[in-house]
């Protein structure tokens, strides 16, 4: 269950950060409100995810979701360059994750 609370809080983080760049440096009242609330609801169920899982893998793992996701959405809605190296960089990122998923299991 800790496991799923923290990839919720990594899909979080990954709304929080397209909301920032949403919210063009919190001018916009929706965008920024939906931002504060994502970055609240994702540091809440890293928290609770963070009961019983190690602090560092939970955080890279957050964290790592985080980075990926963001650059995918930024590919993907914002029009930011595909190119293999950057793909090749997430896969990269993403087999970090399931590595220190894997070495977590007790």
């Amino acid at each position: 269950m800790n496991w799923m609370l923290l990839i919720c809080a990594g899909i979080f983080e990954i709304c929080w950060a397209v909301g920032l760049k949403s919210s063009h440096g919190f001018t916009r009242p929706v965008p920024s409100l939906l931002t504060v609330a994502a970055m609240a609801v994702s540091l809440l169920l890293l928290s609770f995810s963070m009961r019983t899982l190690p602090l560092g893998t939970a955080y890279a793992v957050w964290t790592g979701i985080g980075a990926a996701g963001t650059v995918a959405a930024g590919m993907i809605f914002f029009g930011e360059s595909v190119s293999i190296l950057r793909i090749l960089c997430l896969a990269l990122i993403l087999s970090g994750i399931a590595g220190l998923k894997i070495l977590a299991q007790k």
